[in-house]
């Protein structure tokens, strides 16, 4: 979201694009998952993570619980800003992302301006698996408390 040629010239953007361990497509683990409400867990779900210049964008395909086809996109930045969640459920969906280090980095989702849950992204050493803490509230007012377990593909 939310790159000129310059940028990829720049050292920063190099390190950037060949160390950032979560960039690429990562499949659901849903056996090795847990979601609070069990409830919500999604049938499946797969997210593919691309880097241009400073910009990331991530695109996610899945069917939610009910058995609906989901699909939802971000492009974004480690910049402090928000940055639209397009497809979310709730069109005023936004998320602000921190980065940490090159395999960790966390970020909290908004709707209506107001944080409903933050998460935190952890991507092993070996850069195989992705872990992702969900805790806070859904937009319904559910307490939500994730662990999102993720694996290369």
């Amino acid at each position: 979201m939310l790159a000129s040629t310059a940028y990829l010239l720049t050292p920063t953007a190099s390190l950037a694009q060949s160390g950032d361990a979560w960039v690429g497509t990562w499949g659901l683990d849903i056996a090795q998952s847990s979601f609070d409400p069990a409830s919500l867990a999604p049938k499946t779900q797969t997210t593919k993570i691309t880097l241009s210049g400073e910009s990331y964008t991530v695109v996610s395909d899945g069917v939610n619980a009910q058995g609906q086809k989901t699909h939802d996109e971000t492009v974004y930045k480690f910049d402090g800003h928000d940055y639209d969640v397009k497809g979310a459920p709730d069109p005023k969906t936004t998320r602000t992302y921190t980065r940490v280090d090159d395999h960790h980095y966390s970020y909290a989702t908004k709707v209506n301006g107001a944080i409903t849950t933050t998460s935190r992204v952890a991507v092993t050493p070996d850069g195989k698996v992705r872990t992702i803490t969900v805790t806070g509230r859904d937009a319904q007012g559910r307490v939500i408390r994730n662990f999102l377990v993720w694996t290369k593909q």
